[in-house]
């Protein structure tokens, strides 16, 4: 006969009583599982065949099964000597089915629930359900959402299942109609509001969020508060007390800050103790504060990073510098204690590279200065990392320095690096009438097939014109980081193909290069050259007085022997889009006394960038150049001239269309074919241009390290001074280098790197536009950076 156990269960629980007899246990028998296996069951049972069973076990078996989550209700019964489990199995869930989110992403939903145990096939259990509405509730006021309602539907199935539907209903983000601080007297409210990210409703608000509440976003602006007294000397400052109030609508929300400023503190005395390891007057000569300054948390903080850092280029890695500041409230002021621990000097094991796919594991190791088997040098591996970003490879490096498992002095230095485009590839195919097909293609190469060395070429082939260009350098030529490139061109231009003629003049040109790169420190270098070029020049339709005059002296043929020498530095953060740093380079050209025209030219180019801010930087520019001839030769070639206007120069302005223009044309009968026609820009020896740039985060992009968005003022123009009579007399600007003919120009400009290369592109208005100058408001170009 059947008995039922479950009573005395019920009463075991409530009371802790034994009502029911013992007996021992010949046989379980589990009924009621439909999805649920027998396995699953006995497994969670605290008994098996032969225990002796009273009203004790009885009440762990049903908590055990209970504690399973599977069952909602659960009876025990005895038939005979055998325990009859009688279960009822929670439903299963079929459906999951979200509706009215946007401010959260389904799948980000769907898998915060699956994590709490709410999916499809998963067991059911309400509690879970309910915890779930009060998690997505409270997440929804985090983010300042008050009239956020969730509300949900469990619809029963047949086969013991549900289907849960979740609908949201998100309302809006409460804004900030008011913040107030109350209790500060040495600040004014404008100051302290001004710290806070969360602001009042403004102008800018559609754009920035800035007026809608959130709670974590007021943490920080407590922080920043706080950290803006004890920066300040207020040690005592404390924030007493913070309400959030919220309108009945529950669209808008008052925030008041209760503080208590207490008093100023300054400096009374400074001590430092501990094990050193460097010289004593270095690490003083390292601490910021000093007695009689007002305390700050900042200098002080910043005083342990120095010494800090100190201590890692010594191969102390671990060492821990702690400031403890104790206040004197009888004379406001602080005695201050820099404590330090250096621990033990770690040494490298070894140095790892990650995530460079493409790249060789050797060119990256070849820039390292922190050496495998040398002590970790905090100075050393940052030098390693920056000369890894200056390769202009990598869009992310990152570094650590993990100790190795079972040594207390080893460290390996692991470096994280996001490969990015690092050259660009161009084609072009065109068909002309005189011309025919007109096929064109370039790619230039940083890091050619990963090696590390540069190759460029170009070719452009078309039944009048044929062009080729080839050069390579290698920037590890030596170990030691001596490099050696060389390069080769032609270009030959057939007009007797055409049945009119185009241009003022063409030249056919070819030759061949070699320089050598020789480093001199860690930032800079020194370059030598040497080359030689054959050019042909040939007259069009449109030559000029200047040109003729050129050939009649000179000839038309020439054959140039060029050496050079320069000069170059870098400390940028980055070899692409850097944010600070500064770069310049210095070089001198000149063609030998053998060569057919003897001419030179200097030429500085020099960047600096000011980082204003983490998001904001400026950046200053200029380029200066000047040619002339010698001997000889008593002025420039033409065909060697400056060119000023557009990328690269003044942007707002036609490429090449600033500076001196030639005389007006004439043909090859001597006769003017075409007096109506305008001058042509002619260039000069004299390049003056720089200007200034704004560097500001791109609106509405995430990754701000694969496109740069600049507000740009430009200025610029070339100069000749050899002017000629007539150009003299056209009042060309040109002619006379003064600061009011410079061209400028302002505007904002967006660079993108592409797979391709990068894609630059300009917006530009001119301010000061020079007599005869040509204009272009949009322009583009691939394959250069701001």
């Amino acid at each position: 006969m059947k008995r039922l156990l479950l009573p005395a269960v019920i009463s075991a629980l409530m009371i802790g009583e034994v009502h029911a007899a013992s007996f021992t246990v010949s046989d379980i028998r589990v009924n009621g599982l439909q999805r649920i296996s027998s396995g699953s069951v006995f497994a969670a049972l605290p008994l098996d065949v032969g225990h002796n069973v009273d009203d004790k076990v009885l009440v762990e078996t049903t908590r055990a099964l209970f504690k399973t989550g599977y069952f909602q209700d659960i009876q025990l019964g005895r038939d005979g000597d055998v325990l009859v489990i009688t279960v009822l199995e929670r439903p299963s869930i079929s459906s999951l089915d979200i509706e009215g989110n946007k401010a959260i992403k389904k799948e980000d939903l769907l898998k915060g629930l699956k994590q709490s145990g709410l999916a499809e096939g998963e067991i059911f259990q309400r509690a879970t359900l309910e915890g779930v509405r009060n998690e997505l509730q409270r997440q929804y006021v985090a983010q300042g959402r008050y009239s956020a309602s969730i509300e949900t539907e469990v619809v029963e199935q047949p086969r013991n299942r549900v289907a849960i539907k979740v609908k949201i209903n998100e309302g809006s983000v409460a804004s900030i109609q008011h913040i107030n601080i109350v209790g500060n007297n040495v600040f004014s409210n404008e100051d302290l509001i001004d710290l806070f990210e969360l602001k009042t409703k403004n102008w800018m608000s559609f754009i920035k969020n800035d007026d809608k509440y959130a709670r974590e976003k007021l943490s920080g602006d407590l922080e920043r508060l706080r950290s803006y007294y004890l920066d300040r000397g207020y040690i005592n400052m404390d924030i007493i007390s913070t309400q959030v109030s919220i309108t009945p609508d529950k669209k808008n929300v008052y925030i008041t800050v209760n503080i208590d400023e207490g008093e100023r503190y300054r400096i009374r005395d400074i001590k430092l103790t501990g094990d050193l390891k460097v010289p004593e007057d270095e690490v003083r000569g390292l601490i910021l504060t000093q007695p009689g300054q007002v305390f700050s948390r900042k200098v002080m903080t910043t005083t342990n990073d120095l010494i800090t850092r100190r201590l890692g280029n010594e191969g102390y890695t671990f060492a821990h510098v702690n400031a403890i500041p104790e206040p004197h409230a009888e004379d406001n002021t602080v005695s201050l204690t820099y404590v330090v621990d250096p621990g033990k000097r770690a040494y490298v094991n070894r140095i790892n590279f990650r995530g460079n796919t493409k790249t060789e594991d050797e060119v990256l190791r070849r820039e390292m200065r922190q050496m495998e088997g040398g002590w970790a040098s905090t100075y050393l591996i940052d030098q390693s990392k920056t000369r890894l970003e200056r390769l202009g490879y990598f869009k992310n490096i990152t570094v650590e320095t993990p100790a190795v498992p079972g040594a207390d002095d080893q460290v390996d230095v692991n470096f994280e690096v996001e490969e990015q485009p690092s050259g660009s590839i161009t084609a072009s195919i065109g068909f002309a009438q005189n011309a025919g097909m007109i096929l064109g293609g370039a790619i230039s190469q940083s890091n050619f097939l990963g090696t590390g060395n540069q190759v460029s070429m170009g070719l452009t082939r078309s039944e009048y014109q044929s062009s080729y260009n080839f050069s390579f350098l290698n920037p590890y030529w030596t170990d030691d980081g001596v490099s050696l490139g060389y390069n080769m061109f032609y270009r030959e231009t057939n007009y007797d193909k055409l049945n009119y003629d185009v241009s003022s003049y063409s030249i056919d040109s070819y030759g061949a290069g070699v320089n050598l790169g020789y480093p001199i420190s860690e930032t800079s270098r020194l370059n030598f050259g040497a080359s030689v070029q054959k050019d042909t020049l040939k007259t069009g339709k449109y030559t000029v007085e200047e040109i003729y005059d050129f050939m009649e002296k000179e000839g038309k043929s020439f054959t140039n022997y060029k050496v050079s020498a320069g000069w170059s530095q870098s400390t940028l953060n980055r070899g692409l889009m850097p944010t600070r740093g500064h770069s310049q380079s210095l070089s001198a050209e000149v063609s030998v006394p053998m060569s057919d025209l003897k001419f030179y030219r200097l030429d500085y180019f020099g960047q600096v960038f000011k980082p204003l801010s983490e998001n904001y930087a400026l950046r200053f520019h200029t380029e200066l150049g000047y040619g002339d001839g010698y001997g000889s030769t008593n002025k420039m070639p033409f065909y060697e001239h400056y060119y000023a206007g557009g990328f690269g120069s003044v942007r707002g302005f036609k490429d090449s269309t600033l500076g001196p223009r030639s005389t007006a044309f004439r043909g090859r009968n001597g006769m003017n074919q075409d007096p109506d026609q305008d001058p042509l820009p002619f260039g000069g020896n004299v390049l003056i241009q720089g200007g200034v740039e704004l560097i500001v985060p791109t609106p509405f992009v995430k990754d701000q390290q694969s496109l740069r968005t600049v507000v740009f003022w430009d200025v610029g123009n070339v100069f000749d001074t050899n002017c000629s009579k007539a150009q003299k007399d056209r009042g060309e600007v040109g002619c006379n280098i003064r600061a009011n003919n410079l061209a400028s120009s302002v505007g904002v400009g967006l660079t993108w790197v592409t797979a391709l290369g990068p894609l630059s592109f300009s917006l530009g208005m001119p301010v000061k536009k020079p007599k005869n100058s040509e204009t272009q408001v949009f322009q583009f170009s691939l394959g250069q950076t701001f």
